[in-house]
């Protein structure tokens, strides 16, 4: 199984958003989605029910052949604007 690493920015602002290192793990090893991202990143989606109401995460990486490096994530709730119709892994 590959590394997860998180750059220190990013751990910073996902502190500050409010996610969880768990829930950044749990995206990158059971994304509902990965779909393409700017120079060559990938971007992994999981929805999450928080307050009763469902939030898109998006986690945005590199791979390499050891590891995952994860640039950013943050939480939307324009769920329709990201989500790829036809697009689901699970």
């Amino acid at each position: 199984m590959k590394k997860i690493e998180i750059i220190p920015l990013a751990e910073k602002k996902a502190e500050r958003r409010g996610i969880s290192q768990e829930w950044i793990k749990e995206t990158i090893r059971l994304p509902a989605q990965v779909v393409e991202g700017y120079g060559g990143r990938k971007v992994a989606h999981r929805k999450y029910m928080i307050q009763n109401k469902e939030y898109l995460l998006r986690v945005i990486y590199e791979e390499s052949k050891e590891s995952y490096e994860v640039v950013s994530a943050y939480l939307t709730s324009q769920i329709e604007r990201y989500w790829m119709e036809g697009k689901d892994e699970n």
